[in-house]
């Protein structure tokens, strides 16, 4: 465990975890990022800290003002934490991204799923993965880092009763990025995204992760804790 604090004051106080800096010199380096973004962003809430990871993720501190949360998403994921429920991405480098330490949750991609509807009908594998998921979403975490058809695929079975726990959407490019964000914000369920074609799997990533580390710096257990 990397140094710092796991009280729940700390949560947006002036200590500092990273689960992924196994190292002294990783941890200096995250430290030193997010102490910098701390006196730019400012550090008034949980949100805020997302902003942050997710400033660093990018190298750009204007990208906070982009992030949009809707429907109070951390405590909606913070729950689903605590349930072990399951998170499906949208490709494999959102999987590997994602941190395996501090939570029981299984980390899955939607691309292990739906390859005979791809065939059959055209559509992108991501969408076809998250279609053939069905109502296996219910409850779930949902993080789209790279494929806007994906996130709208996603949003269509809101649309059709789906429900899960917590939507993080942040695709990038300029086909449909910006709209399938939007369409989610109007979704009701709770959400992570960020306005414009900006985006990517390092966003989505650092959004999960964050989360991750405040569930785990509030006393919860996971593998490798």
């Amino acid at each position: 465990m990397s140094k710092g604090s796991l009280r729940r004051e700390d949560t947006t106080g002036s200590m500092y975890i990273d689960l992924g800096a196994t190292t002294p010199e990783a941890y200096a380096i995250s430290h030193t990022s997010r102490m910098l973004a701390r006196k730019t962003l400012g550090n008034s809430g949980p949100e805020d800290r997302v902003r942050q990871r997710c400033s660093v993720a990018v190298g750009d501190f204007s990208f906070a003002e982009l992030m949009r949360f809707e429907r109070d998403p951390v405590a909606a994921g913070m729950a689903a934490l605590s349930r072990g429920a399951d998170v499906y991405t949208d490709i494999r480098m959102v999987e590997a991204g994602i941190q395996k330490r501090g939570h029981s949750s299984k980390v899955r991609c939607a691309l292990d799923r739906g390859g005979e509807i791809a065939t059959a009908t055209g559509i992108t594998r991501t969408s076809a993965g998250f279609q053939a998921l069905g109502r296996e979403l219910d409850g779930s975490i949902v993080v789209v880092g790279n494929a806007p058809s994906a996130l709208m695929a996603v949003c269509r079975m809101i649309e059709h009763g789906a429900r899960p726990a917590l939507v993080v959407g942040t695709p990038v490019g300029f086909v449909n990025a910006a709209e399938s964000k939007e369409v989610l914000r109007a979704t009701d369920v709770p959400s992570i995204s960020n306005v414009g074609t900006r985006g990517g799997t390092p966003v989505a990533v650092a959004s999960m992760n964050e989360l991750i580390t405040m569930f785990s710096e509030v006393g919860h257990e996971g593998p490798g804790n």
